[in-house]
């Protein structure tokens, strides 16, 4: 048996596409980057479970051409579970909205300092016997924008400031 090549070109872009996606920082593209990536796989499970047959129960059809009900099973499973994630990263894009009036992965302070140390060619740790560098971190953490602070609401329940 071989795959129909026009299958295995859908499967590739299915999956390539959603890869691309789920690397961005808006949970929506993550999101439709991850459903990608769920139909891709599930189409992959279809075409290597080989060609349609009879209905797999014993007595009603030949064994030698019953279909294999794995794959069937397997992608109902994953269907599940792109459901589930599908609707945990929904979740998470509608309370990112509610906060903060946009969908992106804000950076870590941790990744800012990390970062920072690689430009300057040093060591992302210290000894921590010898070197203070709680008051560091904490610094960088009060220069960082903290999301989670207070926003001013201006007339009407807008947003005061930019957007």
């Amino acid at each position: 048996m071989t795959p129909n090549l026009v299958l295995v070109v859908v499967i590739g872009v299915l999956v390539a596409v959603g890869v691309y996606l789920l690397l961005e920082r808006s949970l929506s593209r993550v999101l439709i980057g991850i459903i990608l990536i769920g139909n891709g796989v599930n189409l992959s499970f279809l075409v290597a479970g080989g060609a349609a047959g009879g209905a797999p129960i014993v007595g009603t059809t030949p064994i030698d051409e019953m279909s294999d009900p794995l794959p069937q099973a397997m992608v109902l499973t994953a269907i599940v579970i792109t459901l589930g994630m599908t609707a945990f990263l929904l979740a998470l894009a509608y309370r990112s909205w509610q906060l903060h009036r946009h969908d992106e992965v804000q950076d870590d302070v941790e990744d800012h300092r990390i970062a920072r140390l690689a430009a300057l060619d040093e060591p992302s740790f210290a000894d921590v016997d010898t070197l203070d560098t709680t008051t560091d971190l904490e610094r960088e953490a009060a220069e960082a924008r903290d999301e989670t602070q207070a926003i001013p609401v201006g007339p009407a329940g807008r947003r005061a400031g930019p957007a």
